[in-house]
């Protein structure tokens, strides 16, 4: 007896369509091209989702760099200076302190101006 796959492939098509949703020109109307698309957004998203973990550390740098040159002290400085003191904040919670309490991030920053 033969099977007719109408109703699994429907679903299959629309399943790929609504994922193109949001998408340009015929990516969204054409299943062939929907699928394209929908793959190569699945492997952004992977790659992105690694990425954005560098991003994320590069712009806590920027941050803590500017912050602790406006009161004088390099960011190597700054980090070699905590290691030194025992004092373990990590990146992300020093950006934080920098641009929401910047009187914390003075503090840190005179600890670790004393010799």
């Amino acid at each position: 007896m033969r099977v007719k796959r109408g109703v699994p492939a429907h679903a299959k098509h629309k399943k790929i369509l609504a994922a193109a949703k949001g998408m340009q020109h015929y990516r969204t109307r054409s299943y062939r091209l929907a699928k394209q698309g929908v793959i190569k957004s699945l492997r952004y998203a992977y790659r992105d989702r690694r990425n954005k973990k560098r991003d994320f550390r590069s712009l806590w740098i920027t941050r803590i760099n500017n912050a602790s040159r406006e009161l004088g002290l390099s960011y190597s400085q700054l980090i070699a200076g905590l290691k030194q003191k025992g004092i373990e904040l990590d990146r992300k919670v020093l950006a934080d302190l920098a641009v929401n309490n910047p009187e914390a991030f003075k503090a840190i920053v005179n600890t670790v101006k004393e010799k």
